[in-house]
């Protein structure tokens, strides 16, 4: 049952990735978290945040992801190439055609968001009026995060990813958490025209903030009270330890959080 009600709100879930820091064959949203997949623990709270439609990119395995959620109230879009987090959007485009609410993009690896913690951050999108409304977090090691950059004014400027960014902005320990809320509309604008020049060779979602900023649009950014619940699972040791924190065992570990 839904806590909250958001149904003019789309949740995507990327979860295509491989995982392969997992060290395992198995799809790195399968890998169970105090009997559940990854991807269950996602689901859960956006059925908890009560989204309207919920969307779940999926690639790597993806028959075999399919199969382990048979019964899930979700839409599949398949993204057959990991191109990035902007790709990833971009495949979803076409089942959006015609939509104009608002668009969460969540990661299909966090098994510990609350969706008291996304409530909050459409809230303040709506509030602020927003064409994009990042989630960000403050981390003592911000190592392989991108970095939130601001304005004078405060406002989010750009999110840099680590290999592009400067030695400046690289002491900067303002992160992005890989969460948005999107202006559908206002994004779909923008979307299709990312490119990949950039380290990785990939179409980065974090580009979009840039892009529409430079369309006068107005960008905000949310920081989370808690970064351990946005902790990302890459590793098999920061799965253990995003089990024992769900089972209040334990804080999260120093160097355990780092992104991948």
């Amino acid at each position: 049952m839904s806590r909250f009600r958001h149904p003019e709100t789309v949740g995507l879930v990327l979860a295509a990735g491989q995982g392969k820091r997992m060290q395992s064959d198995l799809a790195k949203v399968l890998h169970p978290m105090a009997g559940r997949p990854l991807l269950a623990w996602v689901l859960g709270t956006l059925d908890e945040l009560g989204v309207g439609r919920t969307m779940v990119v999926i690639g790597h395995q993806r028959e075999r992801v399919r199969a382990a959620f048979a019964d899930a109230e979700v839409e599949w879009v398949v993204q057959a190439d990991p191109c990035g987090t902007g790709h990833a959007v971009q495949v979803a485009a076409p089942a959006l055609a015609g939509f104009g609410g608002t668009l969460l993009v969540v990661c299909g690896d966090t098994p510990l968001l609350r969706a008291a913690t996304l409530h909050g951050l459409l809230e303040t999108h709506r509030a602020a009026a927003a064409a994009v409304t990042v989630l960000s977090m403050r981390l003592p090691d911000p190592t392989g995060y991108g970095r939130i950059v601001r304005d004078a004014d405060g406002a989010i400027e750009a999110i840099v990813e680590e290999r592009d960014a400067s030695p400046a902005v690289r002491a900067l320990d303002e992160v992005n958490s890989g969460v948005y809320a999107f202006d559908y509309a206002a994004l779909a604008e923008v979307l299709a025209g990312l490119t990949a020049h950039n380290a990785q060779g990939e179409y980065y979602l974090t580009d979009t903030v840039e892009r529409l900023r430079s369309r006068g649009r107005k960008t905000a950014v949310e920081c989370a009270p808690d970064s351990v619940e946005l902790l990302g699972i890459n590793t098999p040791e920061q799965l253990e330890e995003a089990e024992r924190i769900h089972l209040g065992l334990g804080p999260v570990r120093k160097g355990e959080t780092d992104a991948g």
